[in-house]
């Protein structure tokens, strides 16, 4: 399809304004972390990079950040083991219900937090009688998490086929052969690209938190939350908010890259 003149000028608006309204607002957050004015007005009337070193210091925000990181790494842990496994069982074999356990794991992404979280709530409080701690926040991430592993490795699996597997076990590889030397291989970048997606949805995840997490359970995100209207804690979170949008784009583009790279070939 050749859009018109009008038709790409009115395309180029349009994205234009979308831009704007997305990565406007980070800039300010940006800007303001290294705003000098003790009033924090805007636009800065001084740059200064004592905020900064103040962040660097602030043992809370420390704590945060390490237990985000473990929430997450035990979230993508979890995501890429089931994700891996629910792909290979829905995308290799046909069964009765296949549709039905495709629909189910890939819900609770599309699901509102607040239901998750409070669903999930009930069932550790009240169905099973586990307190809460870092584990049952590790485990509500992946729930949600385990959606982006799966999705990636059905794609790749139903884009290679099972001839090339077949091909090895008629040469008398056994499957578990087959599996490390030619399935594994085909999926290394795709689950590398699920496994920084997942990690990037569990860090900065906080309904499903705030419903799972024990009172001595604190990440980044609930950190930021309960300082936010704090005095002098504005330019801290306003630091922290632009190193996490400088990380975010690593996970994001490296997945971007990976799942373009292995995309176009076997």
């Amino acid at each position: 399809m050749t859009l018109t003149r009008t038709g790409r000028v009115l395309l180029g608006v349009a994205v234009g304004f979308v831009l704007v309204v997305i990565y406007v607002p980070l800039l300010v957050v940006a800007v303001s972390s290294f705003n000098g004015d003790s009033t924090f007005g805007w636009p800065p009337s001084d740059l200064t990079l004592h905020w900064w070193k103040v962040a660097a210091t602030n043992q809370g925000a420390r704590d945060a950040i390490l237990t985000s990181v473990e929430v997450g790494l035990i979230a993508t842990a979890v995501s890429l083991l089931l994700g891996t496994l629910a792909s290979f069982a829905l995308v290799r074999y046909r069964f009765f219900g296949a549709g039905s356990i495709s629909l189910l794991i890939i819900l609770p992404i599309a699901l509102p937090g607040i239901v998750t979280g409070l669903a999930l709530n009930s069932a550790f409080t009240t169905m099973m009688g586990v307190g809460l701690s870092i584990w049952t926040v590790a485990i509500a991430h992946a729930t949600f998490c385990i959606v982006v592993v799966f999705n990636n490795v059905s794609a790749r699996l139903r884009q290679v086929g099972g001839n090339v597997e077949e091909a090895s076990m008629d040469l008398g590889a056994s499957r578990w052969t087959t599996f490390r030397l030619v399935t594994l291989p085909l999926l290394r970048l795709v689950l590398l690209a699920g496994a920084l997606l997942a990690f990037a949805l569990s860090f900065d995840e906080i309904v499903v938190t705030t419903f799972t997490a024990g009172n001595g359970v604190q990440t980044l995100p609930i950190w930021i939350f309960a300082n936010l209207f704090r005095p002098n804690q504005t330019p801290v979170i306003n630091v922290i908010g632009t190193v996490l949008i400088l990380v975010s784009f690593l996970p994001i583009y490296a997945s971007q890259k990976m799942v373009g790279t292995s995309g176009g070939r076997l």
